[in-house]
Order: structure tokens, then C-alpha cells, then sequence
């Protein structure tokens, strides 16, 4: 049995994993991690990682960008594995996520499901045939009102993924506001949209002069990202110190 300790549990993805966790037979939670509770958990929450004295095999963490500095000190000392899933992190602390996996095993995604990871390998085909083709490449995301970041995290990793494929070569454009000039040739853009219950949306437009080609993928359900974090946990149990991505996790469930 794998122990978790659920850093961000009170939080919407928090209580996902808790919930899909009590169905799985792979996986427990010893303890939880947020700020607020409410005492309905059924295992021991703490209101700071260094509170935590419980032990575990693995931290699943859906929290904050403000908490992940405290996460890594607490993980590295503990030489705890680590499932990274907040997105919204500064530059310094994508540093320190890198200098982390020296010392402990941590996988980082900005987004925990199977069809947004197969996406970034498609998008990365289309763009090395549509480029030289002269088709601009946008990406516009959705997601419910209480999002913090934008764009979000998947927007710019999709937007990563096809920068790879031709050395960094392509500039981001996050706002358009105020700008009168046409686009420029290595220049991907994008779009936020912030409302409602949108659980999450992302298009990958590839446009030219005559036809545009989206790329597509949406989420109806938390339990996607739920379900890729558990899968990620499982993957992560007893590895060493490393960055791991889901690519790996998928390809060893395949």
C-alpha cells in the first residue's frame, strides 16, 4: 500500500484524489495538508508541510504557488518523492523544482491527464509539417472563474512542446493590448478565458491562408487529473532522485 501525504487536500483537486483514493487499493492517505479544514477527512490534516509528522511514501500536491518553496525544503529532507501539479510557478522556483530533483525524485506536469499528454505530442507533428507551411500557430485556453493563473499552465506547456521542435525559435505573446503592428512569423499566441464552471478547454489553431486546423482537447471532469496524479504517485513510488514526466508514466501504463 502506498502511503500519500495530499498537500492542498481541502481544495478542489484535493478532495478528487481523496475520493478516487478510498476506491483504490493501490493507494491510502495517512495525511493531508491545507490551511482550512473542516474535520471531515478521514485521515489527519495539518495546517503547514512542517507541521506534517506523519510518514508517507509520496506528496501529491494540487496547492499554491506560494507553498511549493516550504513543499520542496520539507520533501528533500524528508527524501520524499514528490507529484507536482500546481502550475502558476515563478521562474526562481522552476530553478529550485530542477535543483530538487538532484536530490529527490519529482515528477511535474502542468497538467496530470492522458489526452492533454498525447495532445503535446500531436501538436508537436502538426507544427513541424504546418510552419514551413506558413500557418500561425494560437493557442486559446478556458477555465472556471476561480482559476489563478493565466494562460495556464497546459496553454504555455502545449506552447513548449512545439517551441522544442524548433530550438526556442518561436516568441510568446500573452497580450496583444494596445499593439498595432502585424503578428510576427515566430510568434505564438494566446488567449485566457475566465468564467463560470469551465473545468478546462484548450484549442491549438494552426492558421493559414486558406484553412485553419484545431487541435482540441476538454475536460469534463476533475477525475482526469485525479486519476493521472494516483498513476503518477504509483509511478514515483521508490524512485530515485530525478525529473520524471507523465510521458514516462503513460508509456510504462502502456
Amino acid at each position: 500500500m502506498i502511503r500519500i501525504i495530499m498537500h492542498g487536500c481541502n481544495g478542489r483537486m484535493g478532495q478528487v484524489i481523496s475520493r478516487l483514493v478510498e476506491e483504490d487499493s493501490q493507494t491510502t492517505i495517512v495525511a493531508g495538508v491545507d490551511p482550512f479544514d473542516n474535520g471531515k477527512n478521514g485521515y489527519p490534516v495539518f495546517t503547514n508541510i512542517d507541521q506534517c509528522t506523519v510518514e508517507g511514501d509520496v506528496v501529491v500536491d494540487f496547492s499554491n504557488a506560494k507553498a511549493i518553496d516550504g513543499l520542496l525544503d520539507y520533501c528533500i529532507a524528508k527524501n520524499l518523492p514528490v507529484v507536482l501539479c500546481t502550475t502558476g510557478l515563478s521562474e526562481e522556483q522552476l530553478k529550485r523544482v530542477e535543483e530538487a530533483s538532484t536530490k529527490i525524485a519529482v515528477l511535474r506536469s502542468a497538467n496530470m491527464s492522458l489526452g492533454i499528454n498525447l495532445l503535446m505530442d500531436l501538436v508537436k507533428k502538426a507544427a513541424k509539417v504546418l510552419a514551413d507551411e506558413g500557418f500561425d500557430m494560437e493557442i486559446v485556453e478556458k477555465h472556471h472563474r476561480h482559476k489563478l493563473d493565466a494562460p495556464s499552465g497546459t496553454a504555455i506547456a502545449l506552447a513548449d512542446a512545439i517551441n522544442e521542435e524548433f530550438d526556442g525559435a518561436y516568441q510568446y505573446d500573452f497580450d496583444r493590448t494596445g499593439k498595432r503592428q502585424e503578428r510576427d512569423e515566430k510568434e505564438i499566441g494566446f488567449s485566457a478565458v475566465r468564467g463560470g464552471s469551465i473545468v478546462g478547454e484548450h484549442d491549438v489553431l494552426f492558421a493559414g491562408m486558406d484553412e485553419v486546423i484545431t487541435l482540441s482537447h476538454t475536460a469534463y471532469s476533475r477525475d482526469i487529473f485525479g486519476k493521472g496524479a494516483l498513476a503518477a504517485a504509483k509511478f514515483l513510488y521508490n524512485k530515485k532522485a530525478g525529473r520524471y514526466t507523465m510521458a514516462e508514466v503513460i508509456s510504462q501504463k502502456g
